[in-house]
């Protein structure tokens, strides 16, 4: 017989570890560009004011869209974790080695200019670090990256 490892209500009709609030949350910080794109898209007149404002250099944004395409691979992915239980397991390491990057990144910018005047890169170096954090250490949601047999007890 086997037991749950975490309460009843933390489990989907088909048996999958449920992820934590703060995981779509995590996808959402990384795929910010994304987000941003399509805001700017919406407001058709201010859109390249609107990406100019947050990405003035543009090489920054092509940067921001690629590490955010893990993020919103991964969104999709989540309706999939039953199909391809290998692939879903695997995605924590790819959205922990794109937080890396983007920290690395991040980094290399902060070092370059005056931090003073804007605190912005400094706040979200602080959340992907938190974010990444959370990814490698919490419980819950690295076992909702294992296959559903195995996040059962």
């Amino acid at each position: 017989m086997t037991g749950l490892k975490y309460a009843p209500e933390n489990y989907d009709a088909k048996g999958q570890l449920r992820l934590p609030f703060f995981f779509w949350l995590i996808l959402v910080l990384q795929a910010r560009t994304w987000l941003l794109l399509l805001m700017a898209g919406a407001s058709r007149q201010q859109g390249s004011e609107l990406l100019a404002l947050f990405y003035p250099d543009a090489q920054a944004f092509w940067l921001g869209l690629a590490l955010g395409v893990p993020a919103a691979a991964g969104l999709l992915l989540t309706g999939y974790r039953q199909r391809w239980p290998r692939l879903w397991s695997g995605w924590r390491y790819v959205l922990c080695f794109s937080f890396l990057v983007s920290l690395i990144a991040q980094a290399f910018d902060v070092s370059g200019e005056d931090v003073a005047a804007s605190p912005l890169p400094l706040l979200l170096m602080l959340f992907d670090g938190l974010a990444l954090t959370a990814l490698l250490t919490h419980r819950r949601l690295r076992d909702g990256f294992l296959p559903t047999s195995a996040s059962l007890v």
